[in-house]
């Protein structure tokens, strides 16, 4: 084999070219994440329960859903965590090589089969399916200089504005929030609904009663009398939207004409959805958002777009609000890229000067420095033909 490169130097030299080429070419089409697709497919499936211990929601909805994916194509393995706070999640393990969008497909499938054997609370939350690694690519943090921005403002204009974006950028699985959002919340006073005769079920109906959307229909529609011809929609503030209007949802309607409202056994207040998530950065307040790279995801490609649209979203922050990214796991790989670039110009400089040091001519050591495939510097006479001398 070497024998025939020699001889054909012309061909040799066609053969190293296109190698290179392709090379080139094909180290532009390589996915770029921080470790090696070594580890199978996910899916992840989030449940939350509101008020559920670790034990209730692991009885009742994740071993539900557990049942239902026994059996799904590729199925790997499956683990389940529940957390105090009522939220719970099972990961998707499918083996190495399987299409992760056929697998969310048939998880979705036979979640839908155990959505009516879960909770009302629980299918009313709503039921994830995401795709998405179980590591984080990167965490965007945002602060504010103005005390009027608390954890819970932040938390919930994230919620609202900044991660929408970050989600529907490619390459992203899922953007997690590491904060709250705003609710209405309402404090009972179990000494209060003791003395009335109330429970904690009597207000929960009355508030699920009195605070709905309704559609009341329409004023002078079809069929109508003659002559008519005027139509109206007629409009129904149902849902409440103030903590007045909380206040005075009556609970319970006395004989003699009096009622027992809300505000009467309870402390409402706008406050947040959840307080067991709080957010530091540099000893502030903050809210942090997490960013999941998708299994098809590149790595660097998306950390680059999602500081793009965060520098975009800068521009409409409010007064004071700052971001950053204290961490970034795309700048590992970038490192672990340019070391290798550099690794490859180092070795090609090695080789250079060994071979230098031991043919003593720069023509011979031309030919093992730019990868000829044939070692012709090792049959020196058969060179004649490329101009080469040789002291053999």
């Amino acid at each position: 084999m070497a024998k025939f490169f020699i001889d054909r130097p012309i061909f040799a030299w066609v053969i190293a070219l296109f190698i290179m080429v392709m090379g080139a070419v094909s180290i532009t089409q390589l996915p770029i994440a921080q470790y090696p697709p070594v580890a199978p497919p996910s899916i992840v499936i989030s449940a939350t329960y509101p008020g559920a211990s670790a034990q209730t929601l692991e009885d009742s909805v994740l071993s539900v859903i557990e049942q239902e994916m026994n059996g799904s194509p590729g199925l790997f393995y499956m683990e389940a965590v529940a957390q105090a706070n009522g939220t719970g999640q099972i990961t998707l393990s499918f083996q190495p090589g399987s299409n992760a969008d056929l697998a969310q497909v048939d998880v979705q499938n036979r979640l839908a089969r155990a959505t009516p054997r879960l909770p009302a609370a629980v299918t009313q939350q709503g039921v994830r399916v995401d795709k998405a690694r179980s590591n984080f690519l990167l965490f965007a943090i945002l602060t504010s200089e103005d005390p009027a921005w608390d954890p819970v403002a932040l938390g919930d204009y994230a919620s609202r504005t900044v991660v929408p974006e970050l989600q529907r950028l490619p390459g992203v699985g899922q953007a997690q929030l590491f904060g709250t959002e705003r609710a209405m919340r309402i404090w009972i006073d179990p000494a209060k609904l003791l003395g009335l005769n109330l429970s904690a079920a009597d207000v929960t109906a009355a508030i699920r009663a009195q605070n709905a959307q309704v559609s009341a229909g329409e004023i002078g529609s079809l069929p109508n009398v003659a002559g008519q011809g005027i139509a109206a929609t007629v409009v129904v503030s149902g849902q409440l939207s103030s903590i007045a209007q909380f206040g005075n949802v009556v609970l319970r309607a006395n004989a003699d004409g009096s009622t027992v409202r809300l505000k009467d056994v309870a402390r409402i207040e706008l406050g947040a959805q959840t307080y067991a998530t709080s957010a530091r950065l540099n000893g502030k307040p903050s809210t942090g958002i997490g960013v999941q790279l998708s299994p098809s995801g590149n790595a660097l490609a998306t950390a680059k777009a999602a500081r793009a649209k965060m520098a975009e979203l800068e521009r409409y922050f409010p007064q004071g609000m700052k971001w950053t990214v204290p961490y970034d796991s795309s700048r590992f790989i970038d490192i672990s890229i340019k070391q290798v670039v550099l690794t490859l110009f180092e070795a090609v400089a090695l080789v250079f000067l060994v071979m230098f040091l031991f043919l003593q001519n720069w023509r011979y050591t031309v030919i093992p420095t730019s990868w000829c495939p044939s070692p012709c510097w090792a049959r020196l006479p058969h060179c004649w033909r490329w101009g080469f001398r040789s002291t053999c």
